[in-house]
């Protein structure tokens, strides 16, 4: 249990020289207007949903966050995948998360999340008459596998580092990592950094499109995201001289890390820190902590999360359970992407020995392995839906001579 806890906290490592110094790192927010082409609203008898769309033709790839995220953590895979093959790229924010407004958001129930994404596949496909392709991380991916029973269109499945019985064995320490997370960021620049220097996005410049997707301003509670008008104004180097405001771990949490090791303060940490452990199947909001310590009193700042995760304990572990025999009985054709091969359990291991699945392991990414990796997954699925001919590469786009399995 005690190897477990380490893995699932990721506690502070030995960190490699990577050069440079924080001084020279920009924690500016991007523009998701970059990477999408527009925003809409779906409106279902729950509520409106939003979404993050780009193209227009060709089969649609719905996209499922993990918990906390929100649309934005697919903006750099969307346009890798883009470039690949023929396709439309739609992510979703869950109720609670992002802009999407419910009449009940507090509900994040697998049946409930499950069904609003049915209800949207549905709304899609009937409107732009072509099939679904599921794609979830972590939360999302096995919303993702539920849902993949309720969707005539669906042709294809693909779920990322989600994986039921290492799920399932992390849930008794997602309490005390959530309070180990900073509660408030004084600056968009301030939240990036934690983000990246922190550990839950081993890509900076998914780190400065996905995080402000994450926060809300706590005077207008919009998102943070939302203020991109302003990004330009935003100086990243300001982040230096406040950084340690609110950068800071609960007294729990803090004790519990140091029973086995030594914290850096936030004002120390100029490299990116290593990859934690592997052994968790939840997501990097609720399984990372920041690897910097303060002993400061908790000060309010600017943004905060959009949403309160420790409050959605009640649902936590039936998102998961059931999920690998769920995965290996759906209709699809599916895939499985994987941080750490340690990662797979008995059922899948079997699962894929009788080849009812592909499976990829992406060597040198976090628990985001599509925002750390995101041109490696976008081929990985462009190849993978090319031979089950459910989209058609772009001139541009050369099918490898190299298998797409793993194991």
């Amino acid at each position: 249990m005690s190897d477990l806890r380490k893995s699932v906290l990721g506690l502070p490592h030995k960190k490699p020289s990577i050069g440079g110094s924080s001084k020279q790192t920009n924690f500016a927010p991007l523009k998701w207007h970059d990477y999408f082409d527009e925003e809409e609203f779906i409106q279902t008898d729950s509520g409106q949903h939003h979404i993050y769309i780009k193209g227009d033709k060709g089969p649609i790839i719905l996209c499922l966050h993990g918990g906390g995220y929100n649309g934005l953590t697919w903006s750099l895979f969307a346009k890798e995948i883009f470039q690949n093959i023929e396709c439309q790229i739609i992510a979703l924010d869950f109720r609670g998360h992002g802009n999407t407004k419910t009449i009940n958001d507090t509900d994040l129930s697998l049946e409930t999340l499950t069904q609003d994404v049915v209800d949207v596949a549905n709304t899609l496909t009937e409107r732009e008459k072509t099939s679904i392709v599921l794609i979830g991380h972590s939360m999302g991916g096995a919303i993702a596998v539920n849902a993949s029973y309720k969707i005539d269109s669906l042709v294809g499945l693909c779920v990322i580092d989600v994986v039921e019985g290492t799920a399932l064995d992390a849930l008794s320490s997602m309490q005390s990592i959530l309070r180990g997370r900073p509660t408030h960021f004084n600056s968009l620049p301030e939240a990036i950094r934690w983000c990246y220097k922190g550990g839950q996005c081993h890509n900076l410049t998914a780190a400065r499109i996905s995080m402000p997707g994450q926060i809300i301003n706590v005077k207008t509670g919009k998102l943070a995201c939302d203020e991109w008008a302003d990004f330009d104004k935003i100086d990243s180097s300001s982040v230096l001289s406040n950084v340690n405001t609110n950068l800071k771990l609960s007294k729990f949490a803090l004790a519990e890390i140091r029973e086995d090791t030594s914290c850096v303060p936030s004002d120390k940490v100029t490299q990116k820190p290593p990859l934690p452990d592997r052994g968790n199947g939840g997501d990097g909001n609720l399984f990372k902590n920041p690897n910097v310590c303060s002993d400061t009193d908790d000060e309010e700042g600017n943004y905060t999360w959009r949403i309160d995760l420790s409050k959605t304990e009640p649902y936590w572990q039936h998102w998961f359970q059931g999920l690998s025999e769920k995965f290996l009985s759906t209709r699809v054709p599916r895939v499985l992407l994987l941080a750490n091969i340690s990662g797979l359990d008995t059922k899948l291991t079997v699962g894929l020995m009788q080849g009812k699945f592909q499976m990829q392991v992406l060597a040198k990414t976090g628990h985001a392995v599509h925002e750390d990796q995101p041109y490696q997954v976008a081929e990985i699925l462009s190849i993978y839906l090319v031979k089950q001919k459910c989209a058609e590469t772009k001139p541009n786009f050369t099918m490898p001579l190299y298998p797409n399995t793993c194991c």
